[in-house]
């Protein structure tokens, strides 16, 4: 065994998820060459989140791998990263949401991947589950058209680096998309997609999308306020609207309602954490 990955899941509330979320993980295949560590931050719950990731400790213990679960009295993602960080000792880091459900051969791919001794960036190949209700159906279609969703490695909640792409931040900082900050600290050319697929659920109903496409342009403002140096290695492609309106008429009618409504809205407060689900 020649390293360890550390998997850190930040949970808030997630009780319904978690269970869900660790059994794919821990029932993935083996890491050649490379042990596993998970770490739940459950931070500020109300609920029996952490009493559901500890009970998965044994299952772990089976495959020879290790669960660690904190509990944090506050609230908060990126004080729950920065928990999760000090916790963990992997060489190779994967930052997983708590409502993803990986395939079992995603962490094998990723620590490939990642195995490596210049800096890098990884994320799997996302799909949306299913959703149940109308308008996220339509919205869903539509957004898994947009140039930004078939981009390479996009890093919607999962992304992962290596021990030479970690050292290019310090601690999280206090900001919204700490997705984004991440993934802008590599160029295009040090971001890899692996072909292991991921279910990464959409947020139900036309006012939780609202909230979370609001809170989304908002950290994509910030960064640009605070780290302007990192936006040199975006390469997010311009849509074609057009072309987009011919082929889903209906998507791009919710997808653009949605838009208007965040944009009428936008001075609207959004300093609590909105799910991407």
């Amino acid at each position: 065994m020649t390293g360890l990955v550390s998997v850190i899941i930040p949970a808030s509330n997630e009780g319904q998820y978690i269970g869900t979320c660790l059994k794919a993980v821990l029932a993935s295949r083996p890491l050649p060459q490379h042990g596993l560590e998970v770490v739940v931050v459950a931070n500020g719950c109300r609920d029996d989140t952490a009493t559901i990731a500890q009970g998965f400790t044994a299952m772990a213990q089976s495959r020879g791998w290790s669960l660690h679960v904190l509990d944090l009295p506050e609230g908060g993602k990126i004080r729950a990263l920065n928990a999760g960080e000090q916790r963990a000792s992997g060489h190779i880091r994967v930052y997983l949401d708590a409502d993803v459900v990986v395939s079992p051969d995603l962490l094998a791919e990723l620590a490939s991947a990642l195995s490596v001794d210049q800096p890098r960036y990884a994320a799997g190949t996302a799909q949306i589950p299913a959703p149940a209700s109308w308008v996220t159906a339509r919205y869903a279609r539509f957004w898994q058209r947009l140039p930004f969703a078939r981009m390479q490695a996009a890093g919607f909640g999962l992304f992962a680096v290596n021990a030479a792409g970690r050292q290019r931040w310090g601690q999280f900082p206090d900001i919204i998309s700490d997705d984004t900050f991440v993934r802008l600290q590599f160029t295009p050319q040090e971001r890899m997609q692996v072909n292991a697929r991921y279910d990464w659920p959409m947020t139900e109903g036309l006012a939780r999308l609202v909230r979370v496409r609001r809170r989304q342009d908002q950290g994509t403002a910030q960064l640009a306020a605070l780290f302007p140096a990192l936006m040199q290695n975006e390469d997010k492609p311009h849509p074609d609207f057009l072309a987009l309106l011919k082929a889903d008429p209906v998507g791009f009618c919710v997808y653009g309602f949605v838009s208007v409504i965040v944009r009428l809205t936008r001075k609207r407060d959004s300093t609590h954490w909105a799910r991407g689900r």
